[in-house]
């Protein structure tokens, strides 16, 4: 009997210490995780500016165009005053999510193109045709000091080319193709001026000779940009020539010597050499001798 007492006392002590074992396994599996704290942020947003920047790098000489410019938010505290901005002040970013954000943007596409319907222009677009004096990179902010607008001190200095020179040509309307040479045209220039009767059996006559080709035209009077709102034409009394530095003295010595002529040549002509060496294909040799109003032409042997 004994020992059948203690065999029975063993077995519920270990029937007990089975199940206390199961009721602490399923309390800790069922534990709930430690709460969590979330401190969320406050701050309010930070105002931001919209500044003119660079779409890409720009070399020296480049003439602004719509490609080149664009607008992009910045910090209104870090805005320099040198910087260009829009006119429309610090504003603070749109909260709200992605429709809030487009619905912004949509409301200043609105105000831009209220302004290009009543005509006004805005500090970008006031920029363009301006020329670039120092180098701007990508996303670089605009400044006046690294541009040059038409019209400024050392425009044309920005202008020419290295190793170019400017030189005025006295022009008029028969001189000049009837006005229709505009800055950016591309002419050969032609001298007129009186034989050797010498060497031309003692009769009078005129000798007219092709002193250099695809010269670019930089300006009109003091126009270095074609005329606006449709007109095709442009009378001036001086063009303003860039040719290459050892050419000056041909220019120089042709007004000197009779009248200068600019001859227009086509678009499809502009892309070959330019200057005294630029003689192309359609170039025969021949120079062209008036005598009573008839001008026959006369090979000159190189």
């Amino acid at each position: 009997m004994g020992r059948t007492r203690i065999i029975v006392v063993l077995a519920i002590a270990a029937i007990g210490a089975i199940g206390l074992a199961l009721i602490v396994g399923s309390m800790t599996k069922h534990k709930p995780a430690p709460a969590q704290v979330v401190i969320s942020s406050s701050a309010p947003a930070q105002p931001m500016a919209r500044v003119l920047v660079a779409k890409h790098d720009l070399g020296i000489g480049t003439r602004l165009g719509a490609n080149d410019l664009t607008w992009q938010d910045w910090p209104a505290d870090a805005v320099n005053p040198a910087f260009i901005t829009d006119g429309q002040g610090a504003r603070v970013p749109v909260a709200g999510g992605a429709a809030a954000v487009i619905a912004d943007q949509a409301k200043q596409t609105a105000h831009a193109a209220a302004q290009v319907v009543a005509g006004a222009t805005g500090p970008m677009e006031q920029l363009y045709g301006s020329i670039v004096r120092q180098p701007i990179l990508a996303n670089e902010p605009i400044t006046n000091t690294k541009l040059v607008r038409g019209g400024e001190g050392g425009f044309m200095a920005v202008v020419l080319r290295p190793g170019m020179r400017a030189v005025a040509v006295q022009v008029n309307t028969n001189t000049a193709a009837g006005g229709f040479i505009l800055p950016g045209d591309r002419v050969d220039v032609v001298q007129s001026r009186p034989a050797d009767s010498a060497s031309n059996g003692g009769r009078p006559g005129f000798v007219a000779d092709t002193l250099l080709r695809n010269i670019r035209v930089l300006a009109i009077d003091q126009n270095s940009q074609p005329p606006k709102n449709g007109v095709q034409s442009q009378v001036g009394s001086t063009a303003t020539l860039e040719v290459a530095a050892a050419d000056t003295e041909v220019i120089a010595r042709a007004k000197a010597q009779g009248e200068v002529i600019l001859a227009l040549r086509a678009y499809s002509d502009a892309g070959g050499p330019s200057g005294r060496g630029a003689a192309g294909a359609e170039d025969s040799g021949t120079v062209h001798i008036f005598r009573s109003g008839q001008a026959p032409e006369v090979m000159v042997l190189q």
